[in-house]
């Protein structure tokens, strides 16, 4: 696809099947809500609308909402059967909400994004149409979006590109823009990924970790037209230098065994 780039991290390092999108196979939308009662429902019929005609199910997973963002996703299960609602007592974080939905999604195709509405549900098929490109190797396990013509504050734009370039640098992963929520993955490579607070940041870094291939699919980015942002600036710094030191750890205690294959017993021995 036009202006792709992927992260090869070489061989995948455990046997997996090809779980590559075929016709009908049910396609799992997890988004996480965090106090966005005047949002929800409109990017709802958003995402609805992104996925008309294919097999899918949308999980809105209520972080510890204190306005009327579960009520408001309630009141419309009738127009939206495909709507499912879990719910966390307390707050837990966009990383811990992503992980309670994709636990409980019955696809193995999963789509993320931001409840927050920046993310365009019409940009769901880009991510699908790359993460089951026809030539995709069997281990391609993940496309992420990478946001162009970002509509947010000049300081939270400048913070974010000297964030990224650092990580980029230190990990070498591949993405340029990290905090796009916006992916397409496959749930049985995800479950595989090691669990942290903030590891939604870290996907594409730990999915190649694990031996799994890549791709980054630009798409776009839209002004926040309800709520109010969850992080700050100095929020953001204050975890990403511990965090940053974490997955550096994790990827250097990651050994490769280049290829696994299963040994059959020869017919002709006894």
């Amino acid at each position: 696809m036009a202006d792709q780039h992927q992260a090869h991290p070489g061989a995948p390092l455990f046997a997996m099947p090809d779980t590559r999108l075929r016709g009908g196979e049910l396609v799992s939308v997890v988004t996480p809500m965090f106090n966005e009662a005047g949002g929800a429902v409109p990017f709802v019929r958003e995402i609805a609308s992104a996925l008309h005609g294919r097999d899918h199910e949308i999980i809105c997973v209520n972080d510890g909402s204190s306005d009327e963002t579960e009520a408001a996703l309630c009141a419309v299960m009738g127009e939206f059967p495909q709507l499912r609602v879990l719910r966390h007592d307390t707050n837990a974080g966009q990383s811990r909400a992503v992980r309670t939905g994709v636990l409980a999604a019955c696809g193995e195709t999963i789509v993320t994004l931001d409840g927050d509405g920046q993310n365009n549900p019409a940009d769901i098929p880009l991510l699908l149409a790359a993460l089951n490109e026809e030539n995709a190797p069997p281990h391609r396990m993940m496309a992420a979006g990478e946001r162009q013509g970002r509509q947010d504050t000049a300081a939270k734009k400048i913070a974010s590109r000297w964030a990224n370039g650092i990580r980029a640098r230190l990990l070498k992963d591949g993405a340029r823009d990290t905090g796009c929520g916006l992916k397409a993955f496959r749930r049985s490579a995800y479950l595989r990924l090691p669990y942290f607070d903030h590891c939604h940041r870290y996907l594409p870094a730990l999915m190649r970790r694990e031996g799994f291939e890549v791709v980054f699919v630009p798409v776009s980015h839209r002004a926040r037209a309800h709520g109010a942002s969850k992080y700050t600036n100095l929020g953001r710094l204050s975890v990403a230098f511990r965090d940053m030191l974490g997955v550096i750890w994790l990827i250097n205690r990651a050994r490769s065994p280049n290829h696994v294959r299963e040994v059959r017993r020869d017919p002709g021995d006894v």
